[in-house]
C-alpha cells in the first residue's frame, strides 16, 4: 500500500517560538489545523489575531476546507486561536479525552468550578487513546504521549507525525515534565512509542528554541534523526538516566511567561472567561501560588 503524503504548511510565531500547521489531503482539499496561536500582549492583557489571520488567508487562498482544529495538548506558552479559527473556517476543535485531568488540576489552582467543563463542554470532540480518524482521504490516528502533560497526543497523518512539545529538535532535546501530573518516566515511555514509527516518517514539532549552535528556526525533522542524535533521548538512552537528567534539568527552569493566562484559556478550548456584569471578561491570577 502506497504511503500517503499530506501537504504540510507551517506558520512560525517567533514571539512564542510556536509552529502552527495546516495539514491537507491534496485530493479533497480537506484539512486540519494543528496548534494554532492567538497573539497576546501580557502587559496590556490584549489579544490580536495576526498569526491566525495568516492561517485563514492561506486556507482561503488555496480553497481548503477545515475539518479539524487539533490541539496536541493544553499549551502553557501561548493562547490557542481555536475559537477564532472555528468561527471563520468551521472545523471541530479536538484533543485528548484526558483533558479532564488537566481541567481538574488547574480548577483547584484557579479556584474554578470543575463542573463547568462537563456542564459546558467547549471541545467539539475528545479522542480516545489510539483512535483513528480521517482528514479527507488521509488516514490519521493519535498516539497518547503523556509526560509533559497527562493529555498530550501526537497525531500520525500519512507519512507525518505531529508531536507537540514531546520532542524538540535533536539539538535541543525534550519537553519539561514539572507541570501538574507531568512525569519524566511517562515521557520516556511516550518517546519510545514515537521511536518505533517508520524511520523515514516526517516529524513536525510545536516549538523550536534556538540552541547556541544554530541561528535559524526549524520545525521538521524525522524519526531516524531523533533516534540517532537527540541530545536528551537517543536510541541508547536508558530510562533511569533520562529520568535523572530530565528531573535535574526541570528544577532549573523558570515558569513559562504566559502559563497563567494560557492554561486558563486553553483548557476551555480557547474560550475567554464569561463576561461579568459590566460586559468585561477577566483572567484570574493565583498570587504566590507558584514559588520561583
Amino acid at each position: 500500500m502506497k504511503t500517503q503524503k499530506p501537504l504540510v504548511k507551517s506558520f512560525f510565531d517567533e514571539a512564542t517560538n510556536t509552529f502552527t500547521y495546516v495539514v491537507t489531503d491534496a485530493d479533497t482539499k480537506q484539512s486540519a489545523i494543528i496548534d494554532s496561536v492567538l497573539d497576546y500582549d501580557a502587559a496590556s492583557a490584549t489579544t490580536s489575531t495576526i498569526q491566525a489571520d495568516k492561517v485563514i488567508h492561506y486556507v482561503h487562498e488555496n480553497s481548503l476546507s477545515i475539518e479539524w482544529i487539533l490541539e496536541t495538548h493544553v499549551h502553557a506558552d501561548h493562547l490557542t486561536a481555536s475559537q477564532y479559527l472555528k468561527k471563520h473556517l468551521s472545523g471541530k476543535i479536538a484533543m485528548s479525552g484526558k483533558i479532564s485531568i488537566v481541567q481538574k488540576a488547574f480548577s483547584q489552582i484557579y479556584n474554578l468550578d470543575p463542573q463547568h467543563f462537563t456542564q459546558y463542554p467547549a471541545f467539539d470532540y475528545l479522542f480516545d487513546d489510539d483512535e483513528h480518524f480521517k482528514i479527507g482521504n488521509l488516514d490519521a490516528y493519535n498516539i497518547p504521549t503523556p509526560g509533559h502533560t497527562p493529555a498530550c497526543l501526537s497525531y500520525v497523518i500519512g507519512d507525518a507525525v505531529f508531536v507537540g512539545d514531546t520532542l524538540f529538535m535533536p539539538d535541543y532535546g525534550t519537553a519539561r515534565c514539572d507541570f501538574p501530573n507531568g512525569s519524566a518516566a511517562q515521557l520516556y515511555d511516550s518517546i519510545q512509542r514515537l521511536y518505533v514509527l517508520p524511520e523515514h516518517m516526517r516529524m513536525f514539532l510545536c516549538h523550536d528554541y534556538l540552541p547556541k549552535t544554530r541561528d535559524y528556526f526549524v520545525g521538521e525533522t524525522d524519526v531516524k534523526t531523533q533516534k540517532q542524535s537527540n541530545i536528551h533521548i537517543h536510541s541508547g538512552t536508558t530510562k533511569p538516566n533520562f529520568i535523572k537528567m530530565r528531573e535535574a534539568r526541570d528544577v532549573t527552569l523558570t515558569m513559562p511567561k504566559l502559563i497563567l493566562p494560557a492554561i486558563q484559556i486553553n483548557m476551555d478550548a480557547g474560550n475567554f472567561p464569561m463576561p461579568e456584569s459590566n460586559g468585561q471578561s477577566y483572567l484570574k491570577l493565583p498570587l504566590n501560588y507558584f514559588k520561583v
